[in-house]
């Protein structure tokens, strides 16, 4: 998780015109389709757990794996924490819920974190059993912990399709050991060396994505990426989150998605967005967003518009998928944002799920290749 204007037509047509695309690597899928059409449920197996219901835009109660393939959804996005509290997402769990996700013809995409909480742009705390480890040891505790979760989920059919070395690593993971400082990314390209061979080990047929919340500028993302292929990296897909409030405007990410893909010679999938449906507030927690972006107001529709929009930037830009983050969460007692009190700690994203606080589907939202 990490997140401010409307792009006309005209202007997001003027922009695909005024940047071609520079000649790609074969290892590019063709611009124009958007395969991964994705969704991050990470807390809808908590909130099945707890007895929550979901229904689709007519009324009618479904598993919501079923209604979001309905509407669109062909990639299932679960992170794992390494050992949080609560248990949810430990590696037990991720398998559990795998197999709910396979059963109905779903790919998977594995969000390793490494951590036992969240890891974003602002905190990549160690996981409590690795805290004490330097650089040496916390390659080899990143594999192990790698191909542990990967070998699992392949053993019992489920084998992940992507799975992700970090999540929102703008500055590096595994803090501070594997934090970028003085634009040294030594550290970090041992850790992410690690996790890529890991996940090829397992199953040569996985790919590999290196997620940051880069989106928001070239000089970002070009910091990162070309860090990290400087020190001789290797990655198949790169991931971006992209929220308009905090990443700025539709053009902006056209230009990132369009760099950054001729750049590395990588596909790129948006890995992350989403957008409220209400300033509203269901639960007595704070929402993460409560302002919207230009000409997409907080309604069902406004919802539903801004995410078309982010599609059809991605698909023009020649990226090859998109995740909607946790649409799912709705305000369910006892389904928290804390995995160290998750019984007690509410959501900050329930105006931002797909489904309202009755657990109806938004009827609006579509994913579209």
């Amino acid at each position: 998780m990490s997140g401010p204007h409307r792009v006309a037509t005209a202007a997001l047509a003027l922009a695909t015109a005024a940047l071609p695309l520079t000649t790609l690597t074969p290892a590019v899928s063709a611009a124009g389709t958007l395969s991964m059409l994705g969704a991050d449920v990470s807390t809808a197996q908590r909130a099945l757990d707890l007895g929550a219901r979901y229904y689709d835009a007519s009324g009618t109660a479904h598993d919501p794996l079923d209604i979001l393939k309905g509407v669109g959804v062909n990639y299932v996005r679960l992170r794992v924490w390494n050992n949080p509290r609560s248990g949810y997402n430990n590696k037990d769990k991720v398998l559990r819920y795998a197999r709910a996700v396979k059963a109905r013809g779903l790919k998977l995409l594995v969000d390793f974190h490494y951590s036992d909480t969240w890891a974003d742009p602002g905190k990549q705390a160690k996981p409590a059993a690795w805290a004490t480890h330097g650089i040496d040891r916390l390659q080899t505790d990143l594999y192990n912990h790698t191909y542990d979760v990967c070998a699992g989920l392949k053993a019992q059919g489920t084998a992940p399709d992507s799975v992700q070395i970090g999540n929102e690593i703008n500055t590096g993971m595994l803090w501070n050991d594997g934090k970028v400082v003085d634009n040294d990314f030594t550290n970090l390209s041992l850790l992410l060396k690690a996790g890529y061979n890991a996940a090829k080990a397992c199953d040569g047929a996985t790919k590999v994505m290196i997620h940051t919340a880069n989106a928001d500028s070239l000089d970002h993302a070009r910091w990162f990426y070309d860090g990290i292929r400087a020190k001789g990296v290797s990655w198949d897909i790169t991931a971006l989150s992209y929220y308009c409030t905090w990443h700025g405007t539709l053009s902006n990410l056209y230009n990132v998605i369009a760099d950054v893909r001729s750049r590395y010679g990588k596909d790129v999938v948006v890995a992350e967005t989403a957008y409220p449906f209400t300033a509203g507030n269901a639960d007595g927690t704070g929402n993460s967003i409560t302002t919207g972006c230009s000409g997409y107001p907080l309604t069902w529709q406004g919802q539903a518009t801004n995410f078309t929009h982010v599609q059809n930037t991605a698909r023009n830009a020649g990226a090859i998928g998109v995740f909607y983050w946790e649409p799912t969460w709705t305000a369910v007692p006892g389904n928290g944002w804390d995995p160290a009190d998750i019984a007690n700690s509410g959501n900050g994203w329930d105006n931002m799920a797909v489904f309202d606080w009755s657990g109806r589907l938004n009827p609006n939202v579509r994913w579209t290749p």
